[in-house]
């Protein structure tokens, strides 16, 4: 029933885009707007595709702290070494800057690392959609064999052992010290970590000064080339599954394709969903380098470029790249009191 509920959705998300494609397709994008046009565009942010992100409040700021030390406790993993923190490092947008992480044991992942920041508003929180909530994604990690490589056995009997978890987990927890008081802390946690007052949800909100004459242009062209199909909502992306490659394959180019390759295939063993992946989030994508599944563009512009040509079939001029980069810049938030 999952599976079946996934791909109609998947499907919808299809043809949300190819309507998109349909209406955007021929139309050529202007390089100036009146600024009243801009005035009545955002008078009600609500008609956007785009919405304001709002801020997550935790009702239990004690969980909160907890979840952040255990974020960064490499106690949880199999080497005692590794912690969350390893690979979504907050300092540096909540990923590690790298194509694909380096795993437990010190080789390469399969997939680059998403941006921790703002997954809870992602429908799923993997490139192929198997994971759904952060709760599953930290059971997950937990005993992913490239990940943490650990298990609750042998995490529970390190931090049992330790006198200051023991506090803090009776403190909040009747039961001390669990597997499952772990996730509940932990994935609380990750729920504040969320980047709103971007510039661009100030302009949203009617601060029409946020953004600058680029990146309002940027925007216009977003819309009108079709990348707002896909991209759209709270996070920008990540509600939708699509194809990579509809109009021309990315992976006729690489010189040797691995498993990761495959998306959405690996969990449903469908033919369609060969090259499909979640749909990401564009929030704070000018801080989240490199780009795709595999890491293997390291630049926004090129970034720009390729979806141009592999997801809408138009080759972007360099002046709108420019100018699309330019609102995309704008998407990144606020954490802690400053910009990511």
């Amino acid at each position: 029933m999952l599976v079946k509920s996934l791909h109609r959705y998947y499907l919808l998300g299809s043809c949300l885009l190819l309507a998109g494609l349909l209406v955007f397709h021929s139309t050529t994008p202007e390089k100036d707007f009146p600024q009243e046009t801009v005035v009545s565009s955002i008078t009600n942010s609500a008609n956007q595709p785009i919405l304001p992100i709002l801020p997550y409040i935790s009702a239990n700021q004690t969980k909160v702290q907890l979840g952040e030390k255990l974020f960064h406790e490499p106690m949880l993993s199999e080497n005692g070494r590794v912690s969350c923190s390893s690979c979504h490092n907050l300092k540096t947008a909540g990923h590690d800057g790298l194509p694909t992480s380096i795993d437990i044991r010190g080789g390469m992942d399969e997939l680059n690392t998403p941006t921790l920041f703002n997954a809870s508003l992602n429908y799923s929180l993997s490139w192929t959609g198997h994971i759904k909530t952060l709760e599953e994604q930290i059971e997950t990690v937990m005993h992913n064999p490239k990940h943490m490589g650990s298990s609750w056995e042998r995490a529970m009997g390190r931090m049992r052992a330790d006198k200051t978890y023991q506090g803090l987990f009776q403190s909040i927890y009747p039961d001390g010290v669990t597997d499952e008081a772990v996730i509940d802390a932990l994935s609380e946690y990750e729920r504040t970590l969320i980047t709103p007052d971007s510039p661009f949800d100030r302009y949203l909100k009617g601060e029409l000064n946020a953004i600058n004459k680029q990146a309002k242009a940027g925007y216009e062209l977003f819309k009108s080339y079709g990348c707002i199909s896909c991209h759209q909502g709270q996070n920008v992306g990540g509600q939708l599954f699509a194809k990579f490659g509809l109009f021309r394959s990315f992976f006729n180019e690489k010189d040797k394709l691995t498993n990761a390759d495959l998306g959405r295939y690996r969990v449903t063993g469908k033919a369609v969903d060969r090259h499909v992946f979640r749909v990401p989030s564009l929030r704070n994508v000018a801080r989240t380098a490199p780009y795709f599944h595999d890491g293997s563009i390291t630049t926004l512009p090129d970034a720009v470029r390729y979806m141009g040509d592999l997801q809408l079939g138009r080759r972007i001029p360099d002046e709108d790249v420019g100018l699309i980069v330019s609102f995309l810049e704008s998407l990144t938030g606020i954490y802690q009191g400053r910009a990511l």
